[in-house]
């Protein structure tokens, strides 16, 4: 049995994560800013607010083999009508609050036989999609960060990044709340349908498991297609 954290575990892609590290027979250690659920074997809770200057980690035991930083905002807007208060928002939502966790985790990770960290992108910072400058602009130093910190915690630590596409998950609910707009969106990938928590669920495991051992800095894509096929 391993311990994990993962930041934003109790709603889609970061609860299917959770559900399937628990059914693999881990510990896991999740949170929560909104959507509260009860603790079960092997899993419990824990409120937390990633804007927060102080972060409490003190429920944690001193090893944790795994952390994945599930914490996301979609807000699709015209350049011009984003404020730099959003822009400043979103990248402590985004980016702040993973560094504010890796730098109380570090010896907690270090403790671990084989640890690893997995982020979250979005295929829009490679590939380039109208009103995503704020995603994209957050997104895109989650990448840069995830190859830093590669460099400078090998051998000991990896780092990795899933930069999916659209996924079904309560974030993206006003993005998909008809079954028209759910078909459009399916059509727009290449392989015709909409990911699922469990779809990328499936990749996070994967990435934090000893089946992954000789990867680290990767930004894989996980998005039916979106960012390679035309």
């Amino acid at each position: 049995m391993r311990n994990y954290l993962i930041i934003g575990g109790s709603s889609g892609i970061g609860e299917a994560i959770t559900q399937q590290l628990n059914a693999e027979g881990h510990r896991v250690y999740a949170t929560y800013c909104k959507h509260l659920q009860q603790d079960r074997e092997n899993i419990s809770y824990h409120r937390m607010d990633v804007m927060e200057d102080t972060l409490d980690l003190s429920f944690l035991p001193e090893t944790i083999d795994g952390f994945v930083y599930c914490v996301g905002n979609i807000l699709l807007k015209p350049f011009h009508r984003i404020g730099v208060d959003d822009f400043q928002k979103d990248y402590q939502l985004q980016v702040l609050g993973a560094v504010k966790i890796l730098q109380q985790l570090l010896p907690n990770l270090k403790n671990a036989v084989q640890p690893a960290v997995v982020m979250f992108s979005t295929v829009a910072v490679q590939t380039g999609f109208t009103f995503h400058s704020l995603v994209s602009a957050s997104k895109g130093a989650i990448e840069g960060l995830t190859r830093a910190l590669a460099a400078e915690w090998t051998p000991k630590i990896r780092v990795n990044c899933i930069a999916p596409s659209i996924t079904n998950t309560p974030l993206a609910s006003s993005l998909l709340n008809t079954p028209e707009k759910i078909e459009a969106t399916a059509q727009r990938h290449p392989m015709k349908k909409i990911g699922a928590p469990e779809d990328l669920a499936a990749m996070a495991c994967f990435l934090l498991s000893d089946s992954a051992q000789w990867m680290t800095g990767q930004v894989l894509h996980v998005d039916g297609g979106m960012s390679s096929i035309r």
